[in-house]
C-alpha cells in the first residue's frame, strides 16, 4: 500500500507559527482533507486538490481521508493549533479503530503544531509556568455534568486551566456558567486571560480577574486561561503587564 495520510497542526493563524514540518507536509499532499476556515489558510498547491467540510463532520472527514489514502495518494487532514488536542488526530485514530482492517496498513503521521493555550500563554508571560490543563467547554460530544465536574476538580487541585471551545451561537451560557463555578473555587484576584485569533489580524489580548471576567468577552476563536490561586500579575509603567505562574507553589515540601 502506497499512501499515506498525515494529520497536520496548523498553528493559532499566524504564516509564521506554521512549522517547516508542517509546510512540507501540506506540499508533499495530493489532497488537503480539512474544516474549510482551516483549508483556506493553506497555501494552494498545483494540482492538490481540497475537500472541505463542516466542523462537526470529523468522523466523516477522517474517514474519506483514510479510504483516498488506501486508494494511493499522499494525503494532508489539517486542524488549526496541534491536530492533537481536541482535533483531527484522534478522530483519524477513532476512525481508524473503528474501521476496516484495510485501514490500520497504512502510513500515518502526525505532524504538531502551536496550539492556543500556547500562543495565548506566550502573549503575556508565562501563565502556565507550573501545572495546567486544558478543558473543552464544548457538549457535543460529553455531557454538561462531566465538564462541570471537570472545571472543580481542576480548580480545587491548584491547576491553571485554558478553556477551549469557549462559548458558540448555540451555547452562549457554558462559559458564563463555568466563571460561576469557578467563583466557588477561586479567589477573586485570579488573573483570566481572554486570547482571541492569536497571530491574525483581528487578534485581541485581554486580561482580566475572575471577579470582572464576563463571558461576552470570549467567542469561538478565543482561548481562555484561567489563573491559580498561584498566578500573579507584574504590572509595568508605559507596558502591558505580564502574567505568570512561579515554578514552586507555597507549599512546596509539604
Amino acid at each position: 500500500m502506497s499512501g499515506k495520510l498525515t494529520v497536520v497542526g496548523l498553528g493559532p493563524g499566524s504564516a509564521q507559527q506554521l512549522t517547516p514540518e508542517a509546510s512540507l507536509a501540506l506540499q508533499a499532499a495530493d489532497t488537503v482533507f480539512g474544516y474549510k476556515p482551516y483549508l483556506d489558510r493553506v497555501p494552494e498547491q498545483p494540482g492538490q486538490r481540497r475537500q472541505a467540510s463542516d466542523n462537526r463532520e470529523e468522523l466523516a472527514r477522517a474517514s474519506n481521508a483514510l479510504n483516498e489514502a488506501c486508494a494511493g495518494a499522499s494525503v494532508a487532514v489539517v486542524s488549526g493549533g496541534d491536530p492533537g488536542v481536541f482535533a483531527m488526530a484522534a478522530a483519524v485514530c477513532e476512525a481508524l479503530e473503528q474501521g476496516p482492517a484495510l485501514w490500520r496498513d497504512l502510513e500515518i503521521a502526525i505532524v504538531p503544531g502551536v496550539t492556543g493555550m500556547l500562543a495565548v500563554a506566550a502573549r503575556v508571560g508565562a501563565p502556565l509556568g507550573h501545572d495546567f490543563c486544558a478543558i473543552s467547554l464544548s457538549d457535543n460530544l460529553k455531557s454538561w455534568a462531566v465538564i462541570e465536574r471537570r472545571v472543580q476538580a481542576a480548580a480545587t487541585a491548584g491547576f491553571v486551566i485554558a478553556f477551549y471551545n469557549p462559548i458558540s451561537r448555540s451555547r452562549p451560557w457554558q462559559l458564563g456558567r463555568a466563571f460561576e463555578l469557578l467563583r466557588g473555587c477561586l479567589p477573586p484576584g485570579t488573573p483570566v486571560i481572554f486570547g482571541r485569533a492569536i497571530g491574525r489580524d483581528d487578534e485581541q489580548i485581554r486580561i482580566s480577574t475572575l471577579a470582572t471576567a464576563d463571558a461576552t468577552m470570549a467567542d469561538m476563536s478565543t482561548c481562555v486561561i484561567i489563573g491559580s490561586p498561584e498566578t500573579r500579575i507584574v504590572e509595568r509603567p508605559n507596558r502591558e503587564p505580564l502574567v505568570y505562574t512561579p515554578r514552586s507553589t507555597r507549599t512546596a515540601g509539604t
